[in-house]
């Protein structure tokens, strides 16, 4: 459990997400329980509950699961494992590999939410506000883009493990492009920059799970813009960069001091996983 939700609502936030990037309805998923002997019949009404409220937010059904328990000590309390089915509309072509030189890059609102408040759960860290994930449900979202624009979607992705500094390296290698972002572009909200800034760590590469990345035609990317905002999970929407002729695979950001740098992949993880 962490400030903004707990495993539960993670574990279906985080497969309904994954088939939402690829531009599919999700429609069931699958939930198996892996349960420590000891774990607090409370804990397991907490989450089960959670996947039931994150299941009607994002309109799709359990349809099958199962339950496992093992000696005390084996599980670390309680994993879960999803897997989901989702239809692809017609006319919605979104792969990594469509990033051109000319596209906009998209980000659908404020960075490093989830990761700041997990390691400030896990590390009993506090700071003078509290900081909760930001785990959603992105379907929705989603789908006004994709009735409003599907073939301007080249790309999407949730910037989960890694954060956003890693999403758009896998894009541009899959792609065979160069990325450039602007700093001064990048929302972060200041009490998230702040705890980074005490941690030593990059709001760039800190997890989200309720952020997407499009890449986008940039004919289409002021509408695209304006349909995130309207949304209640993209209020806070901004384009952040372009897709440009350059090295292939190559992510750099111009810096507000002005110099360039260059972001690569992460290297490890920057705290243990909860996704």
């Amino acid at each position: 459990v962490f400030p903004g939700g707990n495993i539960g609502r993670l574990a279906v936030c985080g497969t309904v997400n994954d088939l939402a990037m690829m531009g599919a309805r999700p429609v069931a998923l699958s939930l198996a329980l892996i349960i420590e002997e000891g774990l607090p019949l409370t804990t397991l009404d907490t989450v089960t509950r959670s996947v039931q409220a994150a299941c009607a937010e994002a309109g799709v059904d359990i349809v099958t699961g199962d339950t496992k328990v093992v000696n005390r000590g084996k599980a670390d309390g309680l994993f879960i494992t999803t897997s989901g089915i989702g239809v692809v509309p017609d006319g919605v072509d979104i792969s990594g590999h469509r990033a051109q030189p000319g596209d906009r890059i998209l980000v659908s609102g404020t960075l490093a939410e989830h990761g700041i408040a997990i390691m400030s759960a896990r590390e009993g860290l506090s700071f003078s506000t509290t900081t909760s994930s930001d785990c959603a449900p992105l379907n929705g979202l989603v789908r006004t883009m994709v009735e409003a624009c599907a073939g301007a979607l080249h790309c999407m992705r949730d910037p989960t493990r890694g954060g956003v500094a890693s999403t758009l390296n896998e894009l541009a290698a899959q792609s065979g492009a160069a990325f450039v972002i602007d700093e001064d572009a990048i929302p972060v909200r200041q009490e998230v920059r702040s705890a980074c800034e005490m941690l030593g760590l990059d709001p760039l590469y800190v997890a989200n799970e309720g952020k997407l990345v499009a890449i986008v035609d940039s004919s289409h990317a002021a509408t695209l813009l304006e349909i995130m905002r309207a949304h209640p999970l993209g209020r806070d929407s901004a384009d952040i960069g372009e897709v440009v002729d350059g090295k292939p695979g190559r992510v750099t950001m111009r810096t507000h001091l002005g110099p360039t740098r260059l972001l690569q992949m992460l290297a490890g993880e920057l705290l243990p996983r909860i996704c």
